[in-house]
This record gives C-alpha cells, structure tokens and sequence, in this order.
C-alpha cells in the first residue's frame, strides 16, 4: 500500500524537526548556563526558539490540513499540540524536544524489548536535562533557592527521577515544584517500564529454557522408540507402527 501525503510529509519533516528541536535546546540552556552571556546573544537565542517554535507550528497545521479525519487527528496528538500552543510557558518550551523522542522511538530497532530499552533510556537522560535546565531557570534568582548551579540541578534531577529524594537540593519556587511534580511523575513511569522490560525478558528466557527442555525429551523419546523398533525387527518381534498399531515382521528368508 503506496504511502499517504500525510505519511509522505511526516517521513520528510521528520528529521528537520529532531534538528530543529536539538538547535532549540541549545538556544534554551545557553542563556540558562551562562547568566552572564551578553544581550544580543540573548537575543539570537530568543529568535532561535521563536523560529523553532514557528517550524513546529507550520508542521502541525499541515499534518492536520493532511489528515483524513482532523477530529480524530487532533485527539491522538495533543502532545504535539500542547508543542504548539504553549510557548508562552518557559518551562514548558522543552515539550518540544519530544520530537526527538519520536525519532528515538522510531529507529531504535526492530524488536520491541530493544525499542523500549532504547527509548526509555534516551527519554530518561533527555528528560533529567530539560528538568535539570528548567529548575535551574526557575530557582536560581530566588533568595531561598539552594540550586544555584546546574551541577546541583543535574544531581536534584537525577535524585528525583530515579525516585530516591535525597532531600539536600530542592525547589523552593511554585515554578520549580510544579516541574519537580512532573519529573517525579516521569520517574515513576520510567522505573515501571524499565521493570517490566526485565520481568518480560526474565519470562522469555524461562520459557526459552523449557521450551528447549520439551524438544529434547521428545527428541530422546523418538530416538528410544526408533531403537525400540528396530530391536523388535532384529529378534523378529511386531513392531508398533507410528499410529499405534502393530505390524507383523517378515519371516526370516
């Protein structure tokens, strides 16, 4: 079946997007990493996001004008909406690095076990970053804040992601909590992927080993009826045929 223009579009734009959502990345931690970095720098990375936000934009009304049920298109993508009609939001700005995740998600390989490996693993380091990025961006101006460096914000992420809760760096910012909430949200989901991954290869490898167990047992009992058999043909006894019946053996000549 010959691909749809919605597909032939997606398969163009796709990798356009994962570059433009990397070059956003970029133009959103450099201000971010350097508070020091001087205005028209800050500027050039403004009009960075804005254009990337602007490609995402001009992206998802295309696919929606390609779509056979724009209703239907509409419900099964509102992450990609939410890409859309959310940049007024600084922190949630980052919601389009998910384009990279697709991607991720795409080519990570041919059984499923490898893909979801693969993605959850990228996913994770991507998401501690953008939450690392964004807490920082939050906090550090606030007078309370004890994450003032993004050395602190990446060991705050990776604490709140794996679910630990150290409890030495936190977000004392409404900002800042409501993306803790978040990443503890992804943390979460994260750790259950990645348990039952392991539990569904522990399974398979089990199954595996019985599976290999029955062949041989079968094997073993087709050879001992084959010995069986032509032990009966030498001392000139019937034999027992495959469907159960006996056969007379022929008189000796």
């Amino acid at each position: 079946m010959p691909p749809t223009r919605l597909e032939r579009w997606e398969r163009t734009a796709e990798w356009p997007l994962t570059a433009a959502s990397l070059l956003f990345l970029a133009a959103y931690a450099w201000p971010i990493l350097d508070p020091d970095l001087p205005r028209p720098w800050r500027t050039a990375c403004e009009v960075v996001a804005w254009a990337t936000w602007a490609a995402f934009a001009v992206d998802y009304v295309v696919r929606l004008l390609l779509a056979n049920d724009r209703a239907r298109f509409v419900r099964t993508h509102l992450l990609d909406l939410a890409v859309v009609v959310l940049p007024m939001l600084r922190p949630l700005r980052l919601l389009r690095l998910v384009t990279v995740l697709s991607v991720l998600n795409r080519y990570a390989g041919a059984a499923l076990r490898g893909r979801v490996l693969t993605f959850v693993g990228s996913a994770t380091v991507l998401v501690m970053i953008m939450a690392a990025l964004a807490v920082l961006d939050a906090e550090r101006d606030h007078p309370d804040a004890n994450i003032t460096g993004f050395g602190d914000a990446v060991w705050w992420s990776f604490a709140t992601v794996t679910t630990v809760g150290y409890g030495d760096r936190f977000p004392v910012t409404t900002t800042g909590r409501a993306i803790a909430a978040g990443l503890m949200l992804v943390g979460i989901a994260l750790l259950g992927t990645v348990t039952a991954s392991v539990a569904s290869w522990l399974v398979q490898k089990v199954q595996e080993v019985e599976d290999e167990s029955e062949a041989a047992t079968r094997r073993d009992v087709a050879a001992l009826r084959a010995d069986i058999a032509a032990l009966r043909q030498e001392l000139g006894q019937p034999s027992a045929t495959a469907d159960g019946r006996r056969s007379a053996a022929a008189p000796p000549g």
